[in-house]
């Protein structure tokens, strides 16, 4: 390891709080399609536990595998634990999580609703983790629905999406974290649900990279990369409201020389993401920065290449909410072959992608316009109806005008139309009030009765 690089990894060690844990095979999963059959094999492999972690699991098709899958592994003896986030799985019946209770699994919703503590409802459980016996496990930011899975046979093309497969010591870190937020919903694990020697798998050293609220783990570490890398900074996230430091790490990065490329959805399931996105594209494309938005259906990865050697892959999108506010899990490798892989798969990607650039024109600023990719489309997708929802709501803000000015217009309706309903119904919107703030008295009165007598340390697992 050169000096450089062994200064990078004495700061890592010093902003994410961890070790490198020696010793792990990887597996680097870019087809959604195909990860999700490795998780269903993974959990196949189960004999002791398997501790199943996801922000999103629906009751659709693959939902139904799944479920199918675990409630097979508890009804043979193995000890099944499924935590799940309120928000993220807020749609998924209750039928659904009854039915892997009846097949002898734990399910655990992590911050309900109504759950006495209104000051952590923002506090979401962002994670995509599966671990089985404490050595083997999957990570990274792939969810459990036919969005990730796809249906050919309907032309629905799978999002895409990165997980990272593991066999080896660091399983057991994983596994460990997810016995700290399991903890935070409930009763911890069994002293005996925990793998704390796993045999040895391969030569290469893992980072778990733990993100909890007001940590500030995963963005000091995925800041600490902006500011040291040197050759080449290529990024993949789904939802980039890069805070304004990281913003500056990444023009600063690219005005030194260093080659930053973006790569981002073309299309979205949260349209005003992306609007929040685009404000930034001018900066970025004068600094030298490279923007390339992704032609299939949804890109979901949160994925970085720093130089020829580092790679992060996890659940971590670059804004706030993700950086400070969630629960979130990473893995940082130090790892030539695994970031040639990364590259290879960044480079199919923008390939068929549309590369964003500056037009000059004589009256008025440069217009940003998507230049032809280099690869045709990817297979044609023919989207669901949740996605063709989605995509009306960003053509409709496209049509509105320029990125700021439509996010000034769309502040007016909103304020004007709540006026119009005062005026027209003002019982109906005062009854609306006060229902929505007896709902607030109420849950911040059972917040401070169940606190009553509570110690500093009641909240730490």
């Amino acid at each position: 390891m050169s000096s450089g690089s062994a200064g990078i990894a004495r700061a890592l060690d010093r902003v994410t709080g961890t070790r490198p844990i020696p010793g792990n095979a990887l597996t680097l999963h870019t087809d959604s399609a195909r990860a999700l059959k490795a998780m269903l094999a993974l959990i196949g492999e189960a004999e002791r536990w398997v501790h199943f972690e996801n922000y999103i699991i629906r009751d659709d098709a693959t939902g139904s595998r799944f479920a199918d899958a675990l409630s097979e592994r508890a009804r043979e003896g193995v000890r099944v634990r499924v935590l799940y986030d309120a928000l993220g799985s807020w749609s998924t019946s209750g039928a659904y999580w009854n039915r892997l209770r009846r097949a002898g699994a734990e399910v655990r919703a992590f911050n309900p609703f109504f759950h006495g503590r209104p000051f952590h409802l923002l506090r979401r459980d962002h994670r995509k983790l599966v671990v089985v016996d404490g050595d083997r496990a999957m990570v990274g930011g792939l969810c459990i629905g036919d969005a990730w899975a796809g249906d050919p046979s309907r032309g629905r093309q799978p999002w895409r999406d990165t997980m990272i497969g593991l066999r080896g010591p660091a399983a057991a870190g994983l596994d460990a974290t997810f016995g700290r937020v399991w903890r935070r919903a409930g009763q911890p694990l069994p002293p005996d649900e925990f793998n704390g020697s796993p045999a040895e798998a391969g030569n290469t050293a893992v980072r778990v990279v733990e993100g909890v609220p007001d940590g500030a783990r995963a963005w000091r570490a995925v800041g600490l990369f902006f500011t040291t890398a040197v050759e080449r900074l290529w990024l993949t996230d789904a939802y980039l409201v890069a805070p304004a430091t990281l913003f500056a790490g990444l023009v600063d990065a690219a005005r030194d020389g260093v080659d930053v490329r973006i790569l981002m959805p073309g299309s979205t399931d949260i349209a005003v993401v992306r609007a929040l996105t685009r404000v930034g594209y001018r900066d970025l494309l004068n600094a030298g920065v490279r923007l390339f938005e992704w032609r299939g259906p949804m890109l979901h990865a949160k994925t970085l290449i720093a130089d020829r050697q580092w790679v992060r892959v996890g659940s971590s999108n670059i804004n706030v909410s993700s950086l400070l506010a969630n629960y979130e899990l990473d893995v940082v490798v130090d790892d030539e072959a695994l970031a040639t892989q990364m590259c290879e798969q960044f480079q199919r990607d923008t390939a068929a992608s549309n590369e964003v650039v500056l037009v000059a024109r004589k009256l008025f600023p440069p217009r940003l316009t998507g230049a032809a990719a280099t690869e045709p489309a990817p297979v044609h997708h023919q989207p669901s109806r949740y996605e063709r929802t989605r995509s009306a709501m960003v053509t409709l803000r496209q049509v509105a005008g320029g990125l700021r000015r439509r996010l000034g217009w769309a502040a007016a309706a909103l304020a004007a139309g709540m006026g119009v309903l005062l005026l027209l119904f003002p019982q109906v919107m005062s009854i609306t009030l006060a229902i929505g703030a007896f709902w607030l008295a109420v849950v911040f009165a059972w917040y401070s009765l169940s606190r009553r007598g509570a110690t500093p340390s009641a909240d730490v697992p």
